[in-house]
This record gives C-alpha cells, structure tokens and sequence, in this order.
C-alpha cells in the first residue's frame, strides 16, 4: 500500500507540475491519492505517463506570414484591371506629387520606412486625398502592419470616387488585411462590392 502511495503521490507531482492534464487537476493531491492509489493504481501510472509523453511534443509550428510584396502586386494589378480613363484626378500642390515620387523611388529600393515618410509628408499637406491614402495602406502591408493598412484602405475607400482601379485597390487591401485578422466574413464582404467598382461604358448617340 505505501508503495501505491508513493506512486499517486510522483503522479500528483509530474501533473501539478506540467499542468498538462487538466482533467486530472481537478482533485486535490490527497483525493486523488486516495482514490487512485488504492482503487485504480494502473490509471495513475497511465496519467504520468501521458503527462510526460505531452512534455516531450514538439511545439506547433506558427503559419508562416503573408507575402507582403506579393499581396501589393496582386492589389495594384486588380487596379490596373479596373482603371478607366474616365477617371478625373484633382488638382492639387506640386509638393505632395515630389513626395510621392520620392516614395515610389524609395519602395522601388526596398527602403519601405523612407517611402512611408515621404508620404507622410505628402498626407500633411492633403490629409484628404485617397489615392494617397491608398498608397500608404499599401506600403503599410509591405511594412507588415496589416491592421493599419486595413484602416486607411478603408478610410481611401470612404473618401474616394467607389469606382475605377482606386476602388478596386481599397476594397481589395481591405479583404486581404481582414483576412490576416482572421476576419473571413469580413474579407468576402469587401470582395463582393469589387465587382461595382467598374465604370460602366460610355453610352454613345
């Protein structure tokens, strides 16, 4: 009987100690000694064995992340699909179009944090303008912050003309960051409004 004792006792031990057999660490050590040692010594056995068994798994390997140069390729390749040349771009100060292509300049060299402050400054002088705002979602997913990059495709979509290849690119950064968050609903949602983004044809009398 002490011999069984001793077992439930190691038993108890391993289990609070790797506290991987929660069914187990229900009982106090003293129920489960008395309960186990004496009715069914087997089981305890079993119990630490398992427990030691589950020690020795290998963790489980963490999903490799998205392809963040990939994705933005696919974005703007959707936009290009739904550009029209009925689209009207507005006016505006010669500065913001220099910070611009200082960015492009910068992601072309894989420089994602200068292009990024380049369009900030381009974002203080026209806070309001979405394909700006589109362009920073977009560097935002190269940057690997999918969360923001959702955020300002949305904020591009809200403020933008919800047609043409600008549209396309909001509505489909949004469904790619939403489903990095997880967020499949979400994401099919922002998919199936692409296909308003086209611009009917001009009707000719």
């Amino acid at each position: 009987m002490a011999g069984k004792a001793i077992i439930a006792d190691a038993a108890c031990a391993v289990i609070e100690s790797v506290k991987l057999v929660p069914e187990f660490r229900r009982f106090s050590c003293p129920l489960f000694t008395y309960r186990f040692s004496i009715r069914w010594p087997g089981l305890i056995v079993a119990a630490t064995g398992m427990a030691l068994s589950a020690c020795s798994q290998p963790p489980a390997k963490a999903p490799p992340p998205p392809d963040a140069v990939g994705a933005v390729a696919a974005i703007r390749a959707l936009g290009a699909h739904y550009e029209s040349s009925v689209q009207v771009h507005a006016v505006r100060d010669p500065a913001v179009d220099g910070f611009l292509h200082a960015a492009h300049a910068q992601e072309s060299k894989g420089q994602v944090a200068a292009a990024q402050a380049d369009v900030g400054k381009a974002l203080k002088i026209a806070p309001r303008a979405p394909d700006i705002l589109q362009y920073a979602a977009e560097l935002a997913i190269e940057a690997g912050d999918w969360k923001h990059a959702g955020e300002l495709a949305a904020q591009s979509y809200d403020l933008g003309p919800k047609v043409g290849g600008l549209c396309a690119r909001n509505l489909e950064t949004l469904a790619r960051a939403l489903t990095v968050q997880s967020d499949a609903a979400g994401a099919e949602q922002a998919r199936a409004k692409i296909q308003a983004c086209r611009v009917p044809p001009v009707t000719r009398y």
